[in-house]
């Protein structure tokens, strides 16, 4: 090992004579600085240079085994950073707008299908389809086995809003068609949650509207057979048109024209009313039918509830890791540890005569 220079204290005191008289000179024309503060600049200022250059000659004279020292340890990143060591992993990303979806409070449609791709249901479907158990090496029959896997779930696929309220999907796995593969399916699993929401919900709708017109039919089919026993009994069956007839017959002294002239005088009021009551029925009727019909054509049809704006695509390079940043710190790491521990093995030795 090189033995370290002493340093020649004359030449150190020629030093910092020269440094003292530059700064008295350079302040003696306008006087702004006291003479203390002008001592204790000067003192910080050589002490500063002093350090300075204790750290560069400290460097020189261990300068090879600090440089073998950086690149074993650049080396050890490079190799423990392989695919031996760390698996790596293939990203693959999808981006979608919500669509054909209205929020259910002061949420906006991006938060609402953040929350439902974000949700356990479609979670457990894509562990399921893709037996993530196996992939991810969990052991179901582990105490901890859902927490573990739901730890690694949110590992390797991260779900986030844009800031352009778009929906980004990025999955990580060491297999990059699967990856892919799960990014799509998501968005599958997600089509598919809500349009089963919207179908429950519909389906409600639908079946009180069926309720409404089944009731409805049979207010219609009592007022119309009111009107027929009306008909059958005492010859009404339509009110203004006989009242004419009957009219008519009445002056030509027909005996059955004045019969029926005293029914209808007598039953004509409810005639008139029941007629009255099933044409407002059948409107109403009419009213609710053209409801049950869109209602049901919302729950017969088969919607998609996202605009892929950037459909996912198997990887052809890895994302994980980033060997040249795992190399690059391993390296500036070592450097500025061995400094460190160079620096307080050379002031031990310093100070270790005058403790003595």
């Amino acid at each position: 090992m090189p033995q370290k220079r002493p340093r020649n204290p004359v030449k150190l005191d020629r030093i910092k004579s020269r440094i003292h008289t530059l700064i008295q000179e350079l302040n003696e024309d306008d006087d702004l600085l006291p003479d203390n503060l002008i001592h204790e600049t000067t003192d910080k200022n050589m002490d500063n240079n002093f350090n300075n250059l204790s750290l560069i000659q400290l460097i020189l004279k261990w300068k090879w085994h600090i440089l073998i020292i950086t690149v074993a340890a650049a080396i050890c990143g490079a190799i423990f950073s392989s695919a031996a060591f760390i698996t790596p992993l293939f990203k693959s990303e999808a981006i979608a707008y919500p669509a054909n979806i209205s929020p259910y409070s002061d949420e906006s449609e991006t938060e609402q299908m953040l929350q439902i791709i974000n949700s356990q249901s479609i979670a457990d479907s894509i562990i399921e389809k893709y037996d993530l158990w196996s992939h991810y090496k969990i052991d179901r029959n582990y105490q901890f086995a859902k927490t573990y896997m739901m730890y690694e779930y949110h590992e390797k696929i991260k779900v986030s809003k844009t800031p352009y309220e778009a929906i980004s999907i990025v999955v990580n796995d060491k297999d990059p068609v699967v990856a892919c593969n799960i990014a799509k399916d998501i968005l599958h699993f997600y089509d598919q949650k809500v349009s089963k929401l919207h179908r429950d919900k519909v389906g409600e709708v639908v079946s009180m509207y069926e309720r409404q017109l089944a009731l409805k039919q049979q207010g219609i089919d009592s007022l119309k057979q009111q009107l027929s026993d009306l008909g059958t009994q005492y010859g009404i069956t339509n009110y203004s048109g006989q009242a004419r007839e009957i009219t008519r017959g009445y002056i030509n002294g027909s005996g059955k024209a004045n019969e029926l002239k005293q029914n209808l005088e007598l039953y004509g009021p409810q005639a008139i009313d029941l007629e009255t009551k099933i044409m407002a029925e059948g409107n109403t009727y009419a009213s609710i039918k053209m409801d049950y019909e869109k209602e049901l054509r919302f729950f017969n049809s088969e919607l998609t509830y996202s605009n892929i704006v950037t459909e996912p695509y198997p990887a052809d390079k890895k994302s994980y890791p980033v060997r040249w940043i795992i190399v690059a710190l391993s390296g500036l790491g070592a450097f500025l540890l061995t400094i460190l521990v160079l620096f307080i093995i050379e002031n031990r030795k310093r100070f270790a005569p005058a403790k003595k």
